[in-house]
C-alpha cells in the first residue's frame, strides 16, 4: 500500500510502464540490501573509501523510491566517509538505513508479488 515507499519517480522516469517499474523494483528488493552489506562492512573495518563507494552507489535509488529519510541518511554516511570520522558516529543512521530499506521491501514484495 505504499506506505514506507514512493514510486511517484519511477512511473515518471517508466512513461507508466509496468514491466519497467517491476525491473526497478526487482533490481532494488535484489541489490540494495547487498549494498548495504557492503556499506557496513567498510563501516566494520573502518574502510571510508568502501563504505563511500557503496553509499554513492545506493545514493540515487533511495532517492528513485521515494526513501527520503533515507536518502537523507545516506548522505550522512556520505560526509562521514569523506570526513573519516569514528565508527559509532554512524552506526545509528546506517541501522535507521537499513530499518527503512528492509521495511520498504518487505511492502514492496507483498504490494508487487515479488
Amino acid at each position: 500500500m505504499a506506505l514506507k515507499y514512493n514510486l511517484s519517480k519511477v512511473y515518471a522516469l517508466s512513461d507508466n510502464d509496468p514491466d519497467f517499474v517491476k525491473d526497478i523494483l526487482t533490481l532494488f528488493v535484489t541489490e540494495v540490501p547487498e549494498d548495504l552489506k557492503e556499506i557496513r562492512e567498510g563501516i566494520k573495518k573502518k574502510d571510508h573509501k568502501h563504505a563511500y563507494a557503496y553509499a554513492h552507489k545506493v545514493k540515487p535509488t533511495l532517492d528513485l523510491m521515494g526513501l527520503n529519510v533515507a536518502f537523507e541518511e545516506i548522505l550522512q554516511v556520505e560526509a562521514w566517509t569523506k570526513a573519516e570520522g569514528k565508527k559509532k558516529e554512524i552506526i545509528e543512521t546506517f541501522k535507521s538505513i537499513k530499518i527503512q530499506v528492509k521495511e520498504a521491501i518487505k511492502e514492496i514484495k507483498k504490494d508487487f508479488d515479488l
